[in-house]
């Protein structure tokens, strides 16, 4: 080897040692600000300033992790923080109310909005980044491009809420190529959602992994969301029959039926068994898929959507033909 390969091949290995130690010093701090305790979440609310910030920290070889939401925070939103916090070195979480998903009878002021809790979760969790864009940031003046959500979108919720899923394709299209995440972290509570945007990714070519998450329950069984707030107190308990019409569907299961429709009748009367409470859908569809299934042979879903003074909840679970699903 001369002397001036012999030069080259040392600085290379000395800027490949100084690219790692950059890395490890930044995972370093990264480890030492999660163990610090509670620390404050930048707050951005520029394409710009994520994308700066973003392709900083993939230069620095850092994974960037992130978690799309409408905002009024809870327990359920902090499980996938969480996870993502445990994925990756840099946690991004957005907070956007989303007009395009809204459709003309829900009352998209009605929304809840409590920037400041959210905020004060978000740091617990040990957000980095919380990208708050005001509309006309996300949408400005001009903005005439949206995703039309295919086939999975034809029933149940989007039977609901006509254009509802082309909104929420639209958006988070539009945030994974703002942030560029390395994984989303999304929750199976929204089940069609969840399938409808995997979908997307697979279908774009979109270098994300798409992370999902169980439902997370209160300890009467209902499932959190942002809706619950809606609720009043009678209404909230009448509401936990959902996630007993979930049980009963899967202990149906485990009693050997395997007809959807005679499963998803059994899920129907335990709802309709509650004064007030009305069933807008209950199916079982492919665990996967979404599609339609003549018999459950393999693992499916058991979807509902019911009606309670006014407030719309969604749910699902798993059915497992030969075991005990435990949620």
């Amino acid at each position: 080897m001369t002397k001036a390969t012999a030069t080259k091949a040392t600085a290379t290995k000395a800027t490949a040692t100084k690219a790692t130690a950059t890395k490890a010093t930044a995972t370093k701090a990264t480890a030492t600000a999660r163990a610090g305790g509670r620390r404050d979440a930048t707050l951005l609310s520029t394409a710009s300033e994520v994308q700066g910030r973003m392709l900083a920290a993939r230069a620095r070889g850092l994974t960037v992790g992130f978690v799309p939401t409408m905002g009024a925070l809870h327990a359920g939103h902090a499980a996938l923080f969480e996870e993502a916090r445990r994925r990756a070195d840099i946690v991004v979480v957005s907070i956007f109310v989303n007009p395009k998903q809204f459709g003309p009878k829900e009352d998209l002021s009605r929304y809840p909005r409590p920037l400041a809790d959210d905020l004060a979760l978000c740091a617990r969790c040990g957000v980095d980044y919380v990208f708050h864009p005001s509309l006309d940031e996300l949408y400005p003046a001009g903005f005439d491009t949206k995703l039309v959500a295919g086939a999975l979108a034809a029933d149940l919720e989007g039977a609901a809420r006509p254009g509802h899923f082309d909104g929420v394709l639209t958006v988070v299209n539009l945030l994974l190529s703002i942030v560029q995440p390395h994984f989303a972290v999304f929750g199976e509570k929204d089940y069609q959602q969840l399938q409808l945007v995997r979908r997307m990714v697979a279908d774009l070519r979109m270098p994300v992994e798409i992370v999902p998450m169980p439902v997370v329950r209160d300890i009467d069984g209902l499932a959190l969301s942002s809706r619950n707030a809606y609720l009043s107190a009678e209404d909230r308990k009448k509401a936990t029959c959902v996630y007993r019409a979930l049980v009963a569907g899967q202990d149906a299961v485990q009693r050997g039926e395997t007809d959807p429709g005679a499963i998803a009748t059994v899920a129907r009367g335990v709802v309709r068994a509650v004064d007030g409470v009305e069933v807008a859908y209950a199916a079982v569809r492919d665990g996967r898929s979404l599609k339609a299934i003549d018999k459950l042979e393999q693992p499916g879903r058991l979807l509902l959507a019911v009606k309670l003074g006014g407030v719309r909840l969604i749910d699902n679970g798993p059915l497992f033909p030969d075991a005990r699903w435990k949620p």
